[in-house]
């Protein structure tokens, strides 16, 4: 049959061609693809198939090629009340009017035709849908008269509910529905409802809503769970405490948060003569997780940990994450440790990987040692408690500090951007609800770790590249040039001078940055730099990190909770300790780090969109409880309907256009609200709001400006 099909398409395309564009109907259309056989069921998958693939459409009239009617394919992106967009193949958006969407759905694809616009915006209709993206989806249960629907997370149309499933439904729940009929309208659709998350109100429906749609899998298959209950029982094999290198006696440590349970990363430092003996210790996850398991294949489709308010979701199993893998306190552990040595100015110098094993002293945390690195500079000294735990690691902790202020000097003369970006810190009660949202504060201790993961990450690129064998790098492109265009447009308009040049450098920001640290526009120009520049990727090719300004960059230090640091753990076993040969690593490696690099940049992006997502929701929930209270806050972003505020503690909400008094207001397209032409609201204003609502199942809060016009600037 798939040879008869090929014959159809090829004879269906000739036809269609020589009839100049005119529709044909498909009775007609059959028989006119004479053949000594006849094949109905072939002749009716070709049709699909050439339609699926957008190269012909059927209207009243009969089938046609799509080019001859002036179609093209496109997704349907997203959708309002009353209209949507839908994307096409070279990525622009067009607007659809809602009567022209033939019930589209988000991720449909549909063939579709522009129309005469009638505003800035490219116009189209959809003509039809040649692929349905759309069936299950979550959303809140709303009740319109006697009428049961379903608000849907993702577009803002209700569906109405025909049936629903046997556990007793209620106005206000989050639940999983699906679409089981079509119509040519959305208010024709017909959806089921498949499983009840929880009452919407609450963060964690929302949060375990938004993992299933989005596919996550909070539990493991059977088989990856005994693989790693074996692998902990195994724990470390005697012999092999013997084939490497014993580091035992070192100092070593971790830093990391209170409540992180899943260590991947170990320090230590000592003087070297005039430099620097730099090592970077990390879990060997790749002895426990081999190549060709269902652990490994588990680990490489999940791509990444999901974390998110005081969750996460694991990408290795506990047994693994949090047991043998994970370096406890005063337990032996496997590790890969990079050593390095470093001149008096930070310099890399030497370095090797070695397999190690190592026995952690103390679970540091990043809140005790900023606070005592504090006491000791201050002289005010430590609290007993404090200097117990760590007693004799004082004197490494203090020359860990005096080498991360070297390396980060040395960045800022790479010309570094040095952004920062709010972090939020949710504080989450026993019943699951969040109490409090705080900004999360970098100290001292952050930014040691930080630096020496650089260190190490670097060092694994530079390995790598030299070896010329495949590998797994961590990219970030040059930005494009028209995201430069708009960023040094809006920061000049703002006041804010620019410096020369034709085509940018990292240099370039980081001077932008530097003239606004201790502004008040300083949070937004950051928030603008960062979304000029291009998003970090993995690639299997060394094309260099344009943020951190190195040639050379990898992700090596967390195989935990990152595949791509686990794939280069696995390629470099073979380099440094099977003493395998570059030809054989090529051999072995070369399509599996292309794979690696491709979905762990995929996943990345999943996790980053789920846990940004999921935090929203949690942080809608603290503000609900504060409905109609006052807070200060500061205009971060202007859009043609309002504004966005962000509050000092990260909170970001919404001033919406049709709230504001005084108007009405024009958008001058870049910072401000404009009223006769001067700006009334602007980017960096300060502004007195109050909290009007708070959707915990959309993340979305809602300001409304307190008094008529608070802004500074008015």
């Amino acid at each position: 049959m798939a040879e008869q099909k090929d014959i159809y398409r090829n004879r269906i395309k000739s036809i269609l061609t020589q009839g100049g564009g005119k529709g044909v109907p498909y009775k007609k259309l059959y028989a006119s693809c004479k053949g000594r056989r006849q094949n109905a069921a072939a002749f009716a998958a070709a049709i699909a198939e050439l339609k699926r693939e957008g190269v012909i459409t059927e209207d009243k009239i009969g089938i046609k090629l799509c080019s001859a009617a002036g179609l093209f394919r496109a997704t349907i992106s997203r959708l309002n009340k009353t209209f949507g967009f839908i994307e096409r193949e070279d990525g622009t958006e067009v607007f659809v009017p809602g009567k022209f969407l033939k019930g589209a759905m988000p991720g449909d694809t549909v063939m579709a035709r522009l129309l005469p616009p009638r505003g800035e915006l490219p116009e189209g209709e959809v003509v039809s849908v040649v692929e349905e993206g759309f069936t299950e989806f979550s959303g809140t249960v709303e009740k319109e008269g006697n009428t049961i629907c379903i608000r849907p997370d993702t577009l803002s149309k209700d569906l109405m509910i025909v049936s629903a499933i046997d556990v007793p439904v209620r106005v206000g729940d989050k639940v999983l529905a699906e679409i089981y009929r079509r119509g040519e309208r959305h208010s024709e659709h017909r959806v089921r409802i498949k499983a009840i998350f929880g009452d919407s109100g609450k963060a964690k429906s929302s949060a375990d809503a938004l993992l299933y749609t989005n596919g996550i899998e909070t539990e493991f298959p059977s088989q990856v769970l005994d693989e790693a209950r074996t692998a902990e029982h195994k724990g470390i094999p005697f012999d092999e405490l013997y084939k490497r290198l014993d580091l035992r006696d070192e100092i070593i440590f971790t830093i990391d948060g209170a409540d992180t349970k899943d260590i991947d990363d170990a320090v230590s430092v000592s003087r070297d003569g005039d430099g620097w003996r730099l090592g970077v210790h990390i879990a060997d996850v790749s002895f426990y997780v081999k190549a060709g398991s269902e652990l490994d294949a588990n680990a490489m489709l999940r791509g990444t940990s999901i974390y998110y308010a005081n969750k996460v979701v694991p990408m290795l199993p506990k047994e693994l994450s949090n047991g043998i893998c994970s370096l406890n306190p005063q337990e032996d552990r496997l590790a890969f440790s990079c050593l390095m040595k470093l001149d008096g100015e930070g310099k890399l110098i030497d370095y090797k990987f070695s397999k190690t094993v190592i026995r952690s002293r103390v679970k540091g945390v990043y809140s005790e040692i900023n606070t005592l690195l504090d006491g000791i500079k201050s002289g005010e000294g430590v609290s007993p408690e404090l200097a117990e735990k760590y007693d004799g690691l004082t004197g490494t902790i203090l020359r860990m500090d005096e080498l991360a202020a070297i390396l980060t000097a040395n960045k800022l003369r790479r010309g570094a951007p040095q952004i920062e970006t709010s972090e939020s810190k949710l504080i989450i009660d026993e019943n699951d609800v969040c109490v409090d949202v705080q900004r999360r504060e970098r100290g001292r201790s952050e930014l040691i770790i930080e630096e020496f993961m650089l260190m190490a990450n670097t060092a694994a690129a530079r390995l790598a590249k030299e070896a010329g064998i495949p590998f797994v790098y961590r990219v970030h492109e040059d930005p494009a040039p028209e995201k430069i265009g708009e960023l040094v447009e809006t920061v000049s308009v703002m006041g804010i001078a620019v410096p020369r040049f034709t085509s940018v450098k990292p240099k370039h920001l980081a001077e932008i940055l530097e003239k606004t640290k201790d502004s008040p526009l300083a949070p937004v120009v950051n928030s603008m730099v960062l979304r000029s520049m291009a998003k970090a990727k993995y690639s299997d090719e060394p094309l260099g990190h344009f943020g951190l300004v190195l040639d050379d960059y990898a992700h090596f230090t967390s195989p935990i909770r990152r595949y791509p640091d686990l794939a280069i753990h696995r390629i470099l076993t073979d380099l440094c300790y099977n003493k395998k040969t570059p030809d054989q690593i090529r051999k072995r490696y070369a399509a599996f780090a292309n794979e690696a690099a491709r979905q762990s940049s995929e996943r990345e992006l999943v996790a980053m969109r789920i846990e940004r997502s999921c935090d929203d929701c949690y942080a809608a929930e603290y503000m609900s409880a504060h409905i109609g209270e006052h807070f200060e806050g500061m205009i971060s972003s202007v859009q043609e309907f309002g504004f966005f505020v962000e509050l000092p503690n990260t909170v970001e909400g919404l001033v919406r256009l049709d709230t504001l008094k005084n108007g009405p207001y024009d958008y001058d397209g870049r910072f401000a609200l404009t009223k006769e032409g001067k700006p009334v609201y602007r980017v960096g204003d300060k502004i007195n709001v109050i909290c009007a609502a708070a959707n915990v199942s959309a993340g979305q809060v809602d300001f409304v400006v307190e008094g008529d016009c608070c802004s500074e600037n008015n």
